[in-house]
């Protein structure tokens, strides 16, 4: 029972292959994380509102907080709405 996991994969299965993540803010110098950059920061907001994870954007911590921060501004200020309006019961 040694065998791989690829080898039990069924012919025309998909597999995941899990790419490295790296942060867009370290690769891109140029790009800067401002509140203002409503296009930007719903990139990283769910349809639902909520500020997406590192896990998932692939960001380092330090831009995720700075981010995080950035979209609570931008929620203050009403230029992001807090949650989606079909959510309402």
């Amino acid at each position: 029972m040694s065998e791989n996991r690829e080898e039990m994969a069924q012919p025309g299965e998909r597999r995941f292959f899990a790419r490295p993540k790296i942060c867009q803010f370290c690769a891109d110098k140029n790009l800067k994380i401002d509140y203002k950059a409503v296009d930007m920061l719903r990139r990283h907001v769910t349809e639902e509102g909520k500020i997406r994870p590192r896990r998932q954007t692939g960001t380092c911590a330090k831009h995720q907080r700075e981010l995080a921060g950035a979209v609570k501004r931008a929620r203050h200020i009403a230029l992001l709405p807090f949650v989606h309006a079909g959510l309402e019961n």
